[in-house]
């Protein structure tokens, strides 16, 4: 069975992990196979966002079975040329220029989790649970400490990083994990919708200097970051796509990106 679904249809780039016999556990291959996915959408310029999902019960449980028996033996050159194929995954979706947008229809736990914490938008199903329990198995969520910092601060992350307990998709949303909560039935819909609206009503370009700017600015001084803000802003300013809004707005136009 392919590790991976790939569509694509009106300008959204579909990505859905498939593994659902595992509980769609990550393990080596996986992940590489997810990063090549992501790569072949980014650089597809007839793709404006990606929606990353995945097949059966469950958004992903985590590390597979069988790779944490052979974890178990590994060197720590294994161990290291694994940390860095998923540092380059969670790298690529969250740098990705293009918006990255969870459909989470399952539990989302440790590596899974991880996984939805580095999409720039999540979507939920109310019956979802989320959760880092690396430390129930004397492990850390090492690389996802990193991303889960910055979307949800300090007090919180270490309240789930720390603890390994799960939480549901309202307090996810309440701590700012995730962003919507929507009915099974309705979830599909309501992310079809609102990647169409993105679509139709926001610059790529815009978009893509957003995300580098929320990604910079958060590793400077507030002087350095202003300075990097005013360089940005004159990128913004010259670019053919600003150009463009500008005018349209002006003339009372509709545009349609």
């Amino acid at each position: 069975m392919e590790l991976l679904e790939y569509n694509k249809s009106e300008r959204i780039a579909s990505i859905a992990i498939n593994r659902p016999e595992k509980r769609n556990a990550l393990n080596p291959g996986l992940v590489s196979a997810l990063t090549n996915a992501f790569v072949t959408a980014i650089n597809d310029e007839d793709v404006k966002v990606i929606v990353l999902k995945a097949n059966g019960e469950v958004f992903s449980a985590g590390a597979d079975l069988d790779y944490l028996k052979h974890l178990q033996n590994n060197t720590d050159d294994d161990n290291l040329k694994d940390t860095n194929l998923l540092k380059e995954l969670f790298l690529t979706i969250y740098r990705s220029p293009k918006l990255v947008i969870a459909q989470v229809e399952g539990h989302a736990i440790a590596g899974g989790c991880g996984l939805v914490s580095v999409c720039d938008l999540i979507f939920s199903v109310p019956e979802a649970q989320f959760g880092y329990t690396e430390v129930k198995i004397g492990f850390i969520p090492a690389l996802v400490t990193c991303f889960l910092l910055r979307r949800i601060g300090e007090g919180r992350a270490k309240e789930l990083l720390l603890s390994g307990e799960l939480i549901d998709a309202q307090t996810a949303a309440d701590y700012g994990l995730i962003n919507f909560v929507c009915a099974k039935e309705e979830i599909a819909g309501a992310v079809d919708s609102y990647v169409h609206k993105l679509i139709r009503s926001v610059s790529a370009n815009s978009v893509a200097l957003g995300k580098a700017l929320i990604d910079s600015v958060q590793d400077h001084s507030l002087e350095d970051s202003l300075n990097l803000a005013v360089k940005m802003n004159v990128e913004t300013r010259s670019s053919s796509d600003c150009k463009k809004g500008i005018s349209a707005f002006l003339k009372k136009e509709k545009l349609n990106w």
